[in-house]
């Protein structure tokens, strides 16, 4: 079966094994423009990515598709000047903010502290595996299907106002960062190609990306306030 789907405003032709995959990409899904590339993955490919979950015993084959087309979609946006963020993304007041962090530090729970906090202002872009374009004006945020456990996601974009590397600690503090102190993090939650050539374009992007946009570390705990720290610690000037 053969969609069209257009990501960070690129559209994209996928081959996919059978119409059981075709419901995870319809919010995507669109016949408005003639696709840039086309993507199509085999058993073979389908079947490596079990290497990278932890749910081996409960995969189906449409969901090991969905992570085949992820990783070939995450190459050949590069070439696009668009890369795969591991964060949870958020827009409030039509600006995004992007949460960043190793695993298990609360992304997902801050993000839930901020809808909680400003209600309706808030929508969430991509809970997991949002995609990032890096323009000569502007860095913009964009939503995918790939939203993670919780399947928070919408299909719309936003300018990206901050980037907030989260920490626990046992009280709230956020702080104003530079690249030095931003860029490993930045760097391990962004999808990584092997071939030299695109790995070399990634860091250039991911340079040009954090002089567009404002860089923060927040130290926090899980109670609400957390959330207005953050908010207003990036919204102080």
């Amino acid at each position: 079966m053969k969609i069209c789907c257009c990501f960070a405003d690129i559209p994209v032709e996928i081959n996919l094994s059978s119409d059981k995959s075709l419901s995870f990409f319809q919010q995507y899904v669109s016949t408005e423009f003639l696709p840039k590339f086309t993507i199509s993955v085999s058993d073979n490919e389908m079947q490596k990515e079990t290497a990278n979950t932890d749910l081996t015993n409960r995969i189906s084959p449409a969901y090991l598709e969905s992570l085949a087309i992820q990783r070939k979609l995450s190459e050949a946006l590069i070439d696009y000047d668009t890369i795969l963020f591991h964060s949870s993304a958020l827009a409030v007041d039509g600006q995004g903010y992007l949460f960043a962090a190793l695993s298990g530090t609360g992304k997902s729970t801050h993000s839930r502290l901020w809808r909680e906090m400003y209600g309706d202002r808030v929508t969430m872009i991509n809970d997991d595996k949002p995609f990032i374009h890096v323009g000569e004006d502007e860095v913009r945020v964009y939503g995918s299907p790939w939203d993670g456990k919780h399947h928070l996601s919408t299909n719309t974009s936003v300018p990206v106002k901050a980037i907030c590397i989260l920490t626990r600690d046992t009280t709230n503090h956020i702080e104003r960062i530079d690249v030095d102190e931003a860029f490993a993090i930045l760097y391990q939650q962004t999808y990584r190609s092997k071939d030299p050539l695109k790995l070399a374009h990634t860091i250039d992007l991911l340079n040009r990306m954090a002089g567009k946009i404002a860089l923060y570390r927040l130290g926090c705990n899980m109670d609400p306030d957390a959330a207005r720290v953050s908010y207003e610690g990036m919204n102080h000037e």
